[in-house]
Parts: structure tokens; C-alpha cells; sequence
């Protein structure tokens, strides 16, 4: 592997870790030369389906989309870059065991808006706030009631939200 930074050929494996998945390993690199880290990913390269674009189009399905997708909605958010890409695994995985050849870039909105709701709750009004192309704030109000939590035990539930974390009053 050569380095990033200086190019040289001879790097070194200091560290090397599988996914719970067993599906990709991640090695940590030095650089013989430079002496600087990095990171690289092997993953098995199996053939992912098109995606069809809601105008019709087609265009081959694009790793690094995907998870710039998911950062974007998950910046400045409480969520690790593993469990992102976890996501991200999950997403793939699923368009593999679909066995198409061609998926709905439907599909994978709703992929990805099932991924980011169980990492977090504002990034995932983020994007479907996109995604679904809002088009005034009742909208908003309606994924936020969505999404929105349970009172916690022991406090007191009359059958409603707990009305002083309830954005709508409700």
C-alpha cells in the first residue's frame, strides 16, 4: 500500500480490526518513509444494483454519496464515524440481499431515513426534511411528533406526552 502523503511504497499494519459483520477490515498504516498514519478498508467488491433517479436517469450506486449523505445530516451530532459507517454497511447489505440489478432511489431515501431515526432523531428530521422536500412547517411538525420520545419511568403518564417536552403541545 502505498503512503498518502509521500508516496512510498513501504508502509507497515499496525493495527488490524473486522467489523462485527466480519465483512470489512480496517487496518491502521505507517509509513516506513514519512513515518505518518493512516487508515484503509478492504471490503469485499460485490456488484452493486443502479440506482434509478426519480427523473428516469441511471447512475451506478456511489459508496461515498451515500455516507457524505448521512454525515451531512448527522453533523455536529453526538454519533461516531463507526457507527456511521455501520449504517452505511447495513444500507449496502441490504441493496446486495435485494438481488436487483436496478434499485429506486425511493428506496434508498427510505433506507437511509431508517438508519439515520435509530442514530439520531435530528438528523433524521434533517434529511427527510430534504429528502421529502417540505414544504411548510407543518410538515416539520409532523416527523417531530414522529419521532418524538415517551415520557421517562416514574413519571407521571396520563395516557399523552409529557406536556412540558412536547414542542406542540400536544
Amino acid at each position: 500500500m502505498k503512503c498518502p502523503f509521500c508516496a512510498d511504497p513501504n508502509t507497515q499494519v499496525t493495527d488490524t480490526r473486522e467489523n462485527e459483520d466480519g465483512d470489512v477490515v480496517r487496518r491502521r498504516r505507517r509509513c516506513v518513509k514519512c513515518d505518518k498514519r493512516f487508515t484503509t478498508y478492504e471490503r469485499i467488491d460485490l456488484k452493486m444494483p443502479h440506482i434509478v433517479k426519480r427523473n428516469g436517469n441511471r447512475t451506478e450506486f456511489d459508496h461515498a454519496k451515500l455516507a457524505g449523505s448521512m454525515k451531512l445530516a448527522l453533523r455536529k451530532r453526538p454519533v461516531t464515524i463507526e457507527d456511521i459507517d455501520a449504517a452505511v454497511d447495513r444500507i449496502e447489505a441490504r441493496l446486495l440481499s435485494m438481488g436487483e440489478q436496478e434499485v429506486p432511489s425511493e428506496k434508498i431515501g427510505e433506507l437511509v431515513m431508517k438508519e439515520l431515526k435509530k442514530l439520531d432523531k435530528v438528523a433524521y428530521i434533517r434529511f427527510a426534511s430534504v429528502y421529502r422536500n417540505f414544504a411548510d412547517v407543518d410538515e416539520f411538525a409532523e416527523v417531530i411528533r414522529e419521532v418524538q420520545t415517551r415520557p421517562r419511568r416514574g413519571k407521571s403518564d396520563k395516557g399523552g406526552a409529557d406536556p412540558e417536552h412536547d414542542l406542540f403541545g400536544g
